[in-house]
């Protein structure tokens, strides 16, 4: 999954917030340096994306994609799910996205000092383009598809993407629904697992 869904799979434990953001940055057994609830949190992304990359609904989604995108499929597929939480946020929480993404914004700028250097390089720009909240609009998500594709230097196409979203934008938008389910399920019963540790 992208940004969005990971961050909300946090639910209210803020250290499991960080983790969960910074995990990308963090590899082997890095996670070992970070407090216990933040290390929780970055195990937590790890078996959110292991979940989503096996789950069957997650290969019925790659399958729709056009096949010149190769490796990316698994890419896009999560950018384009956070698509759908962000457009039916309000189906998964009370507090409106404008309001969600300014307070982890501001927590996230508040605690920037223990994110990797990676990660603190990213999050101004996180905040300044409003990806979470952009992420709502096929505008935004075609920015971000675009952007992928320049930081793959051409090779992903994954710009292209969009054409593949509004040629099956209800067969993904049902997708995502049907496998959110299962993942919400799994992320409350694995962060249980994680925390008790």
């Amino acid at each position: 999954m992208n940004f969005l869904a990971h961050l909300y799979l946090s639910k209210n434990n803020k250290n499991i917030l960080i983790g969960n953001f910074i995990a990308d940055a963090v590899k082997g057994k890095k996670h070992e340096n970070y407090p216990k609830e933040i290390q929780s949190g970055i195990l937590l992304h790890r078996a959110i994306d292991y979940f989503t990359d096996t789950h069957p609904i997650v290969k019925k989604s790659k399958r729709r994609l056009h096949e010149r995108y190769g490796h990316y499929a698994g890419v896009i597929i999560d950018i384009l799910y956070d698509h759908y939480l962000a457009k039916n946020w309000r189906h998964y929480s009370e507090i409106p996205l404008d309001i969600y993404a300014n307070s982890v914004y501001s927590f996230f700028q508040a605690n920037i000092e223990i994110f990797p250097a990676e990660i603190q390089k990213l999050l101004p720009y996180m905040i300044e383009y409003n990806w979470l909240v952009s992420y709502a609009s096929l505008e935004g998500i075609e920015k971000v598809l675009i952007g992928m594709n320049k930081r793959t230097k051409g090779i992903s196409k994954m710009d292209l993407a969009i054409e593949d979203l509004l040629k099956h934008y209800e067969e993904f938008e049902s997708d995502f629904t049907e496998f959110f389910k299962d993942l919400i399920q799994f992320s409350e019963e694995k962060t249980i697992i994680l925390l008790s540790k």
